[in-house]
């Protein structure tokens, strides 16, 4: 699929919410640690009832990855991410309207409270933008925010 022709489309089944994603594109940003190259690949499996991700940070030599599969769980797509830390989460959809009508957003309970990440289309590069949010009582505040790119 030729991913600067994508208009940002639902595919077909229950996880065709997340058929914009599939590919693989790369971030370049800078970070508190420095420069960050980020590259992300979402591609289904075991028979497509699965979309796996595999995320790699790499922050000069310090390299940072991530696994991640996300499924139907009681009746809703959720994820289960494990990373090169240690750390593990996992959450449910949620609603990322305020970002994007077009938004794919998921909601995790982490250490700190509750945690966001959406995915919405970049429209003038032909991409997606990615962030992580935790809830605060005067709303959501983004503290990551990329702009992707396909490879």
């Amino acid at each position: 699929m030729d991913k600067k022709n994508n208009s940002w489309k639902k595919g077909t089944g229950k996880l065709g919410i997340l058929a914009p994603l599939l590919g693989t594109w790369q971030a370049k940003t800078d970070t508190p640690m420095g420069k960050a190259v980020c590259t992300r690949t979402f591609a289904p499996i075991l028979s497509g009832a699965f979309i796996r991700l595999v995320a790699r940070w790499e922050f000069g030599p310090k390299i940072y990855e991530e696994d991640a599969i996300y499924g139907i769980n009681d009746g809703k797509i959720s994820f289960w991410s494990f990373t090169s830390d240690g750390k593990h989460s996992n959450g449910i959809i949620s609603n990322g309207s305020d970002v994007d009508s077009r938004a794919i957003a998921f909601e995790a309970e982490m250490p700190g409270g509750l945690a966001r990440m959406i995915y919405w289309p970049n429209d003038e590069e032909s991409g997606f933008n990615w962030a992580v949010e935790s809830k605060t009582k005067k709303g959501w505040n983004r503290f990551t925010q990329h702009k992707y790119i396909s490879l």
